[in-house]
């Protein structure tokens, strides 16, 4: 609340005339002296007061190209554990607590938190009290004493969450209750955090719901109670983990669990309904994650598995340790097995490249995208048929890179929207536009270098971020010479530049379309430049 100026009583008040007229009233040895003393008290007082007055909250972020009020500066959160509480109908708003853990990293009177589509109804700043605000998609908190640098802090906040949402992501609702789709800007939407990739932490779920719904989430199960006709299911991470990358799932749904290479925990997630159908499906992941991991290294976490949801989304999407699909992709019969397999391979690349290694901004998600297309490409090749040759989507994708990169931006440089439009970042140009990319350079330092950039990446940036200067100095020093004049053309370059190996491939005309593919969208949505391959595919 702002107060009054209050003037001294020394200073007179009211017109110039006014003040005029009692000067001549005073004894001319002070006449001047007092109203400059005067004056000097009232700026004094003035500057008091507007200091100590508080100030609009604001939303912050932490100056993403992309996405610019993202994130929030001051602090990084080492944990979040949520509590929620689900009645059982999934159009409705559920209660949840959310703890964060954090350090603080700058001098705070107030922090911010991105959150919207919900209602808080209390916050405790280590304990105390603290006044909250709400100031766009941020919650802005007013700690009852300053933060210093270095400074622990435990924040609980009590809110609810509306699965219901705006069709923009963070919740879905499928047949039988929830799962969830955060990428790349919606985890606020579900719970208070601080939603950039480059802020990883570690996290706890307990999900309570009604008897007869079985709830997962990221992680390994580390509890479960029941009180009454109530089950409260416990998981954690082991690893950190982006906002963007939660999962939990709710519903009417079987828990397979079987193993992957080295005994690793295989958890699948599919409906009740539906298990005997999709288990052939669900037998292929060990064979999958032997192939990657012959390709790049040992996988990073300490699970993974299928999530299978009833919904209609239009895309899949690599939550961490549990990667989500549509039902329909496993059950459209058009669509020839090696395809699938393929994007179940897209998926499970992810898990070393976006989950374990994340971007430093969201400009490198080419980074995330171009691994788990290559890696998909490449799973095709050797697993299916002629339609599916490497050489052959890789000639595609150049024949079409121009237009790509005219209406989307180069690969690492994507362009930022109109003002007062969503930016929508998932777009060809990430995906096979971004694959073709490796395929220049695995021209440019031959299959054996190239083999050793992949597995050196991810065992350098495990469980950490990385951007595109990143892997351009890894590129390089494997390489042995710098390679910044390479990529500086096929990743920024507004044409795309000769195929080493191919000097017969050439640009072909496309017809243009919006560079989010005509939708404004939060979640990725992409398709597949494989002859035959319509599916659409998140992720």
């Amino acid at each position: 609340m702002s107060l009054p100026l209050r003037r001294p009583s020394g200073e007179p008040d009211g017109p110039a005339a006014d003040r005029s007229a009692l000067d001549r009233d005073r004894p001319r040895a002070r006449r001047g002296r007092i109203p400059r003393r005067a004056a000097a008290l009232g700026l004094a007082v003035a500057a008091t007061i507007a200091a100590a007055a508080p100030q609009p909250a604001e939303p912050l972020g932490i100056g993403d190209r992309l996405f610019p009020m993202l994130g929030n500066p001051g602090y990084h959160v080492t944990s979040y554990d949520i509590s929620l509480d689900y009645s059982g109908h999934n159009d409705r708003p559920m209660d949840v607590v959310t703890v964060i853990k954090a350090r603080a990293t700058a001098n705070l009177d107030r922090l911010n938190l991105d959150f919207a589509d919900g209602t808080v109804r209390s916050v405790l700043v280590d304990g105390q009290p603290a006044r909250h605000e709400q100031a766009g998609e941020d919650l802005v908190l007013t700690p009852a004493s300053h933060i210093h640098p270095g400074q622990d802090l435990r924040i609980v906040v009590q809110h609810t969450s509306d699965p219901r949402g705006r069709g923009d992501g963070g919740w879905i609702r499928t047949t039988d209750g929830l799962a969830m789709a955060n990428q790349a800007d919606a985890a606020h939407r579900v719970f208070p955090c601080n939603d950039h990739p480059s802020d990883k932490a570690e996290f706890t779920f307990h999900i309570t719901t009604p008897e007869g719904l079985v709830a997962v989430a990221n992680g390994l199960p580390v509890g479960e109670g029941a009180r009454g006709a109530r089950r409260t299911w416990t998981y954690r991470t082991a690893h950190p983990m982006a906002t963007e990358l939660a999962q939990i799932s709710i519903g009417r749904s079987s828990v397979v669990n079987h193993r992957g290479p080295h005994g690793l925990p295989l958890r699948d997630v599919v409906p009740s309904s539906a298990r005997l159908p999709l288990a052939r499906w669900l037998a292929k992941t060990p064979d999958q994650m032997a192939w990657m991991e012959s390709k790049v290294g040992p996988f990073p976490f300490e699970a993974y598995g299928v999530l299978i949801a009833d919904a209609s989304t239009g895309f899949e999407l690599e939550t961490q340790t549990l990667s989500l699909f549509e039902k329909r992709l496993f059950t459209t019969v058009q669509l020839p097995d090696w395809y699938v397999e393929s994007v179940m391979v897209h998926e499970l690349s992810h898990q070393w490249f976006g989950d374990s290694v994340s971007p430093r901004r969201w400009s490198d998600v080419w980074l995330n995208e171009a691994h788990a297309t290559w890696y998909e490409a490449l799973y095709a090749d050797e697993k299916g048929d002629h339609r599916a040759s490497l050489e052959t989507r890789m000639r595609h994708a150049y024949e079409a890179s121009d237009g790509w990169r005219a209406e989307g931006g180069p690969p690492a440089l994507p362009k930022v929207p109109d003002k007062g439009r969503k930016t929508g970042i998932f777009r060809p140009v990430i995906y096979d536009g971004s694959a073709l990319v490796l395929y220049a350079l695995r021209h440019k330092m031959g299959k054996a270098g190239f083999e050793r950039l992949e597995r050196e990446w991810v065992a350098k940036h495990r469980d950490g971020v990385a951007g595109t200067a990143d892997f351009i100095d890894l590129a390089s020093q494997v390489y042995g010479h710098n390679l910044s004049g390479f990529f500086w053309d096929w990743l920024y370059g507004a044409k795309t530049p000769p195929m080493p190996g191919h000097p017969d491939w050439k640009q072909q005309q496309v017809k243009k379309v919006p560079a989010d593919g005509g939708k404004q969208q939060s979640a990725e949505r992409h398709v597949a430049t494989t002859p035959g391959a319509p599916h659409l595919h998140k992720g």
